[in-house]
């Protein structure tokens, strides 16, 4: 049981139907209670699968006793509020005689970030930063950023990760792509240049 509890990936004990048997302190994180809570509640409650058809194969698989592992696309709201996706991997983890076998079910969850929504403050971007994201835009390294800019490349890095944080972008593909997306960047023009510059 502690071993359980300590699996860093959400895991839960289901019974056939999706009732919640055990879920570890991962599982319980993610729907913002504690394990003892989870108990008796319905899986399928907690996490919202994408397809139906892919319950109907794990369905058919259990009266056909296949023991195989199956992917349910879920998506489920966070403690925050905000939208999650992910995967739940479901195993059978009993071999009864004449009943159905119980679930271990697995939770894989994706990264999202939502886009920043327009006309928020988040998506600004200062004149500096601005400036190292139309370099980036036009493929400059963080070096040539930097003598452009006359930042040193610790300078750079420090805008990047700021922009990073408020925009929820995950690389810098990502900001640039967000700069275009919300006015910072022109469209349509090279070399990339700042709007209003």
């Amino acid at each position: 049981m502690i071993l359980f509890d300590r699996i860093p990936m959400p895991v839960a004990v289901c019974g056939p139907p999706g009732t919640i048997m055990l879920a570890n302190a991962a599982m319980a994180a993610e729907c913002d209670t504690t394990p003892g809570r989870l108990k008796g509640q319905d899986l399928l409650g907690l996490f919202r699968p994408q397809d139906q058809a892919q319950l109907y194969r794990i369905a058919e698989a259990l009266r056909l006793r296949r023991r195989s592992r199956y992917p349910v696309s879920v998506t489920w709201n966070s403690p925050d509020g905000s939208a999650r996706e992910g995967e739940l991997t479901v195993d059978t983890v009993s071999d009864t005689a004449g009943g159905t076998p119980d679930l271990l079910v697995m939770l894989r969850v994706m990264e999202t970030r939502p886009p920043a929504p327009a006309g928020d403050a988040s998506a600004t971007a200062s004149a500096t930063e601005s400036r190292i994201l139309a370099l980036l835009a036009a493929g400059a390294t963080t070096a040539q950023a930097a003598h452009d800019t006359g930042l040193t490349t610790d300078g750079v890095n420090y805008h990047l990760r700021r922009l990073s944080q408020r925009w929820g972008a995950a690389n810098r593909t990502e900001l640039v792509a967000r700069a275009y997306a919300s006015g910072v960047l022109a469209p349509g023009v090279w070399p990339p240049r700042v709007v209003g510059a």
